[in-house]
């Protein structure tokens, strides 16, 4: 005789998660914002992005749309975006945002040298040339004592950003030099 509050193996119970119609549009508004932004994007970047082909013939068509056309086939890309995984595209977003980010940072720290080279001179130089030893020490103490000179006298400063152009060189080849090494 089988006790009343045991449960045949068949009957399993299903556990039911509610959703509700406020989180399933705020679910189908974030994909569509995903598209969208995959929309901004450069061809030679989204090739890079796991997207299927109907969803990259979507992305393509909507970036030759104008006006209502392009809020459709906007809706349209949210529509196969929730037959898809958005988790592997949003992490190569999230890799090429702070691939942006870093070079913007590199940016900074090259205008942060700039101004100490510009301000005191040969400490600031003796330390690019610690980095860089290709530098050109001869030119960067002439850019720095014409910078100082512009800034005297309160013209554009073109012997600052010769100066910032040469770093950016500087830093450029030194990331060349580092991938060759890493290649071998």
């Amino acid at each position: 005789m089988a006790r009343k509050n045991q449960k045949a193996p068949w009957e399993e119970e299903e556990e039911i998660i509610w959703v509700s119609k406020t989180e399933m549009k705020e679910d189908m508004n974030a994909l569509q914002a995903l598209g969208e932004e995959l929309v901004g994007l450069k061809a030679s970047s989204l090739d890079k992005f796991p997207i299927s082909d109907d969803l990259r013939h979507a992305i393509d068509n909507a970036q030759r749309f104008k006006n209502e056309a392009k809020r459709r086939q906007l809706q349209y890309i949210g529509k196969l975006m929730r037959q898809i995984d958005p988790a592997p595209i949003q992490a190569e977003l999230d890799k090429l945002r702070n691939k942006h980010s870093q070079a913007t940072a590199e940016l900074h720290k090259l205008e942060q040298t700039r101004d100490r080279i510009v301000v005191d001179v040969d400490p600031a130089i003796e330390e690019v040339m610690a980095e860089y030893p290709n530098a050109d020490r001869q030119r960067l103490r002439q850019l720095a004592r014409q910078a100082q000179k512009e800034k005297g006298s309160n013209k554009p400063p073109k012997a600052s950003r010769e100066i910032f152009q040469i770093l950016k060189e500087l830093k450029e080849e030194a990331a060349e030099k580092k991938l060759e090494q890493n290649d071998l």
